[in-house]
């Protein structure tokens, strides 16, 4: 479900492992956040190595042959090309944070892409660098991401897929909606799943193809294959209508323009607003859907969704097709549905009703699993399921914390936390309440846990 990038990248994996794919979108292809026109497959910096930049280092590295066989199967241009980025450094300190990213580039990029600094020319591609410095990498690349997501639909169906307005979802099914998605999951669980957050750029006529992209205030412009220039973009919050484009994107062009001069002539030939979909978690969503059982999700790529999309479609297509689970715990999409605290007693000792400081023990509910599992930290370490006396135990685990709740019962499914703590006149840390198939099931009286970690 749902005819984006993430969708459709995901339905031409499974293509290319000889499946029978059916994709459902009843507003058309590209005509979310994916018929955008900026593109900028920039890399997060090369420091603070995490699952997530490890994860979009494989995909932007694997990138060119992903759109190369879009191309060959489609017979349609994405806009692909790694043509590398360059950065203005401003001063002494910026120089010096550019170094340790260098030298943590040359470990964690694997030998197959450069950060670096090298001196400004001055040419009239080039931003302005009060430091006379700039940092050049050579892993950033650009697409067009409306031709690039209209060239996966037609790869899709030259490989014997279908792509359809309407129809019935049917098999194992996959729910990579973007922003309405998350707002779907959110009306569904108690509380923020993710949000849209929009986004307003410009298309502006200068043929400066095969150049580098360049970041320059937080700005990203863009060269295209096709002779046009994106500049990108706003982000906003808060905001009425998510396709308009007003003053702030007027703002964004003349600042764009006196950063680079070479823009200052160029006319604005396109402009654009969307909603981007941006999870909880700060992470993509994958794995199984926390709220339809038996379905999937693919949701949250918000601004770096292009440069995830082939990484993404092959862990998904491995666990749809071979059941083969290589999905980074980090995207989980329980890392979006974490929910309270609860009391405990803070040693070893006598069991104490509300003694102690709350335990740092977050309830991540992983739907799918006859079981719920809490976090404490990044991994999981106990796991909460139902007894025969109708209570709730925290087995022990490799945190080692052990509790019991009991009096659980089951609520409406969208009650909040407020109406259910002022219906059973509790306070804040005296409730856990999580969904499962489509029941609220809340925790009335959270006695101890007891233990060290």
């Amino acid at each position: 479900m749902g005819a984006g990038v993430i969708g459709l990248s995901i339905a031409w994996a499974c293509v290319q492992r000889g499946a029978k794919v059916q994709v459902i979108d009843p507003n058309g292809v590209a005509t979310g956040a994916s018929g955008g026109i900026v593109g900028a497959l920039a890399p997060h910096v090369p420091e603070n190595w995490n699952a997530k930049k490890d994860f979009q280092l494989g995909s932007l590295l694997m990138s060119q042959a992903f759109w190369a066989d879009v191309t060959e199967a489609s017979g349609r241009a994405t806009g692909y090309a790694r043509t590398g980025r360059l950065q203005p450094l401003a001063d002494e300190a910026a120089i010096a944070l550019a170094q340790t990213r260098a030298f943590g580039a040359a470990g964690l990029w694997l030998g197959q892409a450069d950060w670096r600094i090298v001196p400004a020319t001055h040419a009239d591609w080039e931003p302005p660098s009060p430091s006379g410095l700039l940092v050049q990498d050579t892993l950033t690349a650009l697409i067009h991401p409306r031709q690039a997501t209209l060239a996966l639909a037609a790869a899709i169906t030259a490989g014997g897929g279908d792509i359809l307005r309407s129809g019935h979802a049917q098999g194992k099914v996959v729910w990579a909606t973007g922003a309405a998605g998350l707002e779907q999951m959110t009306e569904t669980h108690t509380r923020l799943v993710g949000a849209g957050v929009k986004g307003q750029a410009a298309l502006l006529r200068l043929d400066a193809r095969g150049l580098p992209q360049l970041f320059v205030d937080t700005l990203h412009i863009v060269p295209h294959l096709d002779g046009t220039v994106a500049i990108g973009s706003t982000t906003e919050r808060d905001f009425d209508d998510g396709t308009a484009t007003d003053d702030q994107l007027d703002a964004l062009v003349a600042k764009a323009r006196a950063a680079l001069p070479a823009l200052q002539n160029a006319p604005v030939i396109a402009r654009w607003a969307g909603v981007r979909p941006r999870s909880r978690s700060r992470a993509p969503m994958l794995g199984r859907h926390p709220f339809i059982p038996g379905a999937f999700v693919a949701n949250g790529g918000f601004k770096i969704g292009f440069g995830m999309a082939p990484k993404m479609a092959q862990v998904m297509a491995d666990l749809l097709i071979d059941d083969r689970d290589t999905i980074p715990a980090d995207f989980d999409p329980a890392a979006s549905l974490e929910l309270l605290l609860v009391k405990h007693t803070s040693g070893g000792g006598a069991k104490r009703r509300g003694a102690g400081p709350p335990l740092p023990l977050k309830i991540s509910p992983r739907f799918g699993h006859n079981a719920l599992t809490p976090v404490c930290g990044p991994d999981p370490c106990d796991t909460i399921a139902p007894t025969q006396a109708g209570r709730l135990v925290v087995q022990q685990g490799r945190c080692g914390a052990i509790g019991k709740f009991t009096q659980f019962a089951q609520l409406p499914l969208r009650q909040s936390h407020q109406q259910m703590r002022q219906q059973r006149g509790m306070d804040d840390q005296a409730v856990i309440a999580f969904n499962v198939a489509g029941v609220s099931l809340v925790v009335v009286d959270a006695v101890t846990v007891e233990g060290q970690r």
